[in-house]
């Protein structure tokens, strides 16, 4: 079961979500509606996006269409950047960096702690 944190720091204008295990369709979905809710009341071209991925696990292949969509949809909010960080992980690297560029997203940057 995935779990994920949304919180907003108004004064630094980041929006930081925290995102651990596996996600199914539902849990991406409770997670994209969650998101949605959270950026109603915010400018999200004044912000930034912060992304801690160092509990999330490899996306199943069932669910990288769902991953896709979400990257799609950061790009349309248009954020001055999306920073995902992730635990020494080269794999779910891989997968993410390869899941931006198809969508476009180019001021992603990815963080290996």
């Amino acid at each position: 079961m995935g779990k994920f944190i949304l919180n907003t720091d108004a004064s630094k204008k980041v929006l930081h979500i925290e995102l651990e295990g596996s996600f199914s369709q539902e849990d991406g979905l409770r997670s994209i509606s969650a998101y949605q809710d959270t950026i109603a009341s915010i400018n999200t071209k004044d912000y930034d996006l912060d992304i801690d991925c160092k509990r999330l696990n490899v996306t199943a292949p069932e669910i990288v269409p769902l991953l896709e969509g979400c990257l799609a949809m950061f790009k349309k909010d248009e954020y001055k950047k999306v920073v995902l960080t992730l635990e020494n992980n080269a794999i779910l690297k891989m997968q993410l960096a390869r899941l931006g560029r198809t969508v476009g997203l180019d001021n992603l940057e990815i963080v290996s702690t």
